[in-house]
């Protein structure tokens, strides 16, 4: 059930990721990261445990010490682009662009992400893993180095393909699998930021039908979710196609973006960009198919129908999500 403060408040939420990306000055945008941030707080709030306080506190620091950064360069640009050399502004939009990967999550910053993901509920793992995501990258769009995005994206790639392994914890996984996720994002805004809209929908459609099954089935690691889908075949199938999709298999849907943005980065000439990805992708796949695997050959006794599937709504978006890719490339022709 959902409290009023928790509506009113994820409201503001939204309200501050539309004021950084529509904003004319780096001081707006500075402004509605401050409001995203305050109005993430009480939504992390709960009154069963005090997990979600221990993680609430973990992001407040990281996430003020970020806006910090932030101000700090932002203070430096307003005051020195009259009359400072080039280079000197070069290293500010560096300060500045390393603020906004400290805010995304992305790797080398990356230390607070897995730790916070893993004290909070479903409902707000999804939101830091979607629209937390949104305003920082738009306004890493707006002063792209090209440079240090490929440091980042190498870093993040590799640095979430090794740390996934041997990772029981389902939040952190799915944290180390959204650093990788990044990688990619930020790959898809080298040439053509469209794609990144593209990447960043269907990212966002996989991960809500996966955290909606773990939600469904009240599991926080691997033993548990292993053990409460042996108890509804439909649900380990979405389950299984859905992380599949999530690892860019085709001919599930999270092949589509993959696709284009290796297509768009060959076409560009980053061909050692690309062999890193793709390699420590596969790394991340490996991770997927293993936990996949050991949900179809676990042996336990099975019971039939203790979870009843009536929701039509996510029988609706799963189906839809695991078929998209052949609507797509039916409908669409992607050069």
């Amino acid at each position: 059930m959902f409290k009023l403060y928790k509506i009113i408040f994820f409201n503001i939420l939204i309200i501050g990721t539309l004021i950084s990306i529509s904003s004319y000055s780096w001081f707006n945008m500075w402004i509605g990261l401050e409001i995203n941030l305050l109005s993430m707080i009480p939504l992390m709030k709960s009154h069963n445990n005090i997990y979600p306080a221990e993680s609430s506190l973990k992001y407040f620091i990281t996430q003020t010490l970020a806006s910090t950064i932030i101000l700090f360069a932002v203070i430096l640009m307003l005051n020195s682009f009259d009359y400072t050399p080039n280079k000197l502004n070069y290293w500010f939009m560096l300060i500045l662009n390393s603020g906004l990967m400290t805010k995304l999550g992305a790797a080398p910053f990356h230390a607070w992400f897995p730790e916070v993901l893993s004290g909070l509920n479903w409902l707000n793992t999804l939101i830091l893993m979607t629209w937390q995501k949104i305003a920082p990258m738009i306004l890493i769009m707006y002063n792209l180095q090209i440079k240090f995005l490929i440091f980042i994206i190498i870093i993040s790639s590799i640095i979430s393909g090794i740390l996934s392994f041997n990772q029981m914890n389902l939040r952190k996984f799915m944290a180390y699998s959204s650093i990788n996720h990044i990688a990619w994002m930020l790959s898809s805004m080298l040439n053509y930021k469209m794609m990144w809209n593209i990447y960043f929908m269907i990212y966002t459609f996989i991960s809500m039908n996966l955290i909606f099954i773990f939600y469904k089935m009240n599991s926080f690691t691997f033993n548990q979710l292993f053990l409460n889908l042996n108890y509804n075949k439909m649900m380990k199938m979405f389950f299984i196609f859905n992380f599949m999709s999530l690892g860019g298999i085709p001919p599930f849907l999270g092949f589509l973006p993959k696709w284009l943005v290796i297509n768009n980065l060959i076409s560009n000439n980053f061909y050692s960009l690309t062999f890193i990805l793709i390699f420590f992708t596969l790394l991340m796949l490996f991770n997927y198919t293993r936990i996949t695997l050991s949900t179809i050959s676990i042996l336990n006794d099975e019971v039939q129908n203790k979870y009843k599937i009536s929701d039509f709504l996510m029988i609706f978006f799963n189906s839809t999500t695991l078929l998209m890719l052949l609507i797509c490339t039916s409908i669409f022709n992607f050069n």
